[in-house]
């Protein structure tokens, strides 16, 4: 569960964005400083930050011009542009090598396996999955969006793509090690 911490701001700017796109990505900013603050409180790296730094920065960016312009257009496709976002986030952390989802996992694994190469590759892995799960939620909601179809369409497609990944996170990296340890 500790992957969904992360992820607090964008559900919480998906909820709160119905009293407003600019409340919901005040809230998004707000709960994600607040977060990368108590990080930085109990010790860790920014290095090991980089979901939680990229959301402020996004939230940041969206809240000035939501509220510069709350009628804006751009509202209309705010879930596109979030899961967009992170997207990016995901396959520049895969770019430059040091994939998202490595900071959270170190909290859950023991020291000694950090730099394995099995550590390494389970973690590639999963941030792949994540970014394309990103990747693809975000087209779908661009044509949920563009189609005219409504929260009734566009809140299970966002659920759903949070809710596989996850899915997929809990699973991969037991049947990764079993692999690894059959041969």
């Amino acid at each position: 569960m500790n992957y969904l911490r992360g992820f607090i701001p964008w559900i919480a700017f998906a909820v709160v964005s119905s009293a407003g796109w600019q409340w919901g990505a005040l809230t998004g900013l707000a709960l994600g400083a607040w977060l990368l603050f108590k990080d930085h409180q109990a010790g860790e790296a920014a290095g090991a930050k980089i979901l939680e730094i990229s959301t402020v920065v996004y939230f940041a960016a969206l809240t000035a011009f939501a509220f510069a312009r709350p009628d804006s257009g751009l509202q209309d496709y705010s879930g596109t542009f979030s899961f967009g976002w992170l997207a990016v986030t995901a396959w520049a952390t895969l770019a430059v090598g040091r994939p998202f989802t490595t900071g959270i996992a170190r909290k859950q694994a023991p020291r000694e396996v950090w730099d394995t190469p099995l550590f390494r590759r389970i973690n590639v892995v999963i941030t792949a999955f994540w970014a394309a799960s990103f990747t693809v939620t975000a087209a779908a909601l661009a044509a949920v969006y563009a189609g005219d179809l409504g929260s009734g369409v566009s809140i299970p497609v966002q659920v759903a793509g949070f809710a596989v990944a996850a899915s997929f996170t809990a699973r991969y990296p037991e049947r990764a090690r079993a692999a690894s340890a059959q041969g």
